[in-house]
């Protein structure tokens, strides 16, 4: 049975998510602060994460942090209150998969969980891979350019690890937009090209000039391993 950790101090929010997930048929663990949150991510790995922002002892963004730095695939998807564009760029950037403001819609909740733990999924395929002379590991979110380690943010990653996924086809940014961002209201081609061009930054030898990430014009992009 999957398993779902749930992380808010607000018992009537508890309560109502325990019934969500419970009648899904899904396992549930409640935690109403962030440092037993990450104990008991620790202890019960989970199959995905709801998150509230606001907690005691530890905030909603360091728990993503910490959670990021262990696992690169666990769907985290982000419940609170806040509506401020700001928190939800620096959540994802941080690797939250999704975003959910209250007061929210359950079925709306349970369908992006479920959206969610499917495209983790279809991410553990790939393990440690290599193009001239990158590395990438996937399990540990490591990337390594002619030996140096290269800082990649928790999106950043996740761009990358889809183009190593799907190398040698055309993308087009609303499918990038779609699995890889989540179709945030904030997110447009705008953002996927911003993405594109600090991956060639930190990634090409020329950036100008790219080997790897090529636009297809008119198209989107192409990942040449």
């Amino acid at each position: 049975m999957e398993r779902i950790l749930i992380v808010d101090d607000d018992r009537a929010v508890q309560r109502a998510l325990k019934r969500l997930f419970e009648s899904a048929k899904f396992e549930v663990d409640i935690r109403g602060d962030g440092r037993s949150a990450l104990d008991e991510f620790r202890t019960i790995a989970p199959t995905a994460i709801i998150l509230d922002l606001k907690l005691p002892l530890l905030s909603g963004k360091d728990v993503c942090r910490a959670i990021r730095q262990q696992s690169s695939t666990l769907p985290i998807v982000v419940l609170s209150a806040a509506t401020e564009v700001a928190d939800k760029v620096v959540l994802l950037e941080l690797g939250a998969d999704d975003y959910v403001t209250k007061p929210f819609s359950p079925r709306e909740l349970l369908a992006r969980v479920r959206t969610a733990i499917r495209h983790s999924r279809k991410s553990d395929t790939v393990d440690l891979i290599t193009f001239d002379s990158v590395c990438v590991d996937c399990a540990r979110m490591e990337v390594t350019f002619d030996g140096q380690s290269v800082d990649l943010t928790a999106r950043e990653f996740k761009v990358l690890k889809f183009f190593l996924q799907n190398a040698e086809r055309v993308i087009s940014r609303e499918e990038l937009l779609r699995e890889v961002f989540g179709h945030q209201e904030y997110s447009s081609s705008r953002t996927v090209d911003n993405h594109i061009l600090n991956l060639r930054q930190k990634l090409e030898r020329e950036p100008a000039n790219p080997a790897h990430f090529r636009t297809a014009h008119g198209a989107g992009y192409r990942f040449v391993p």
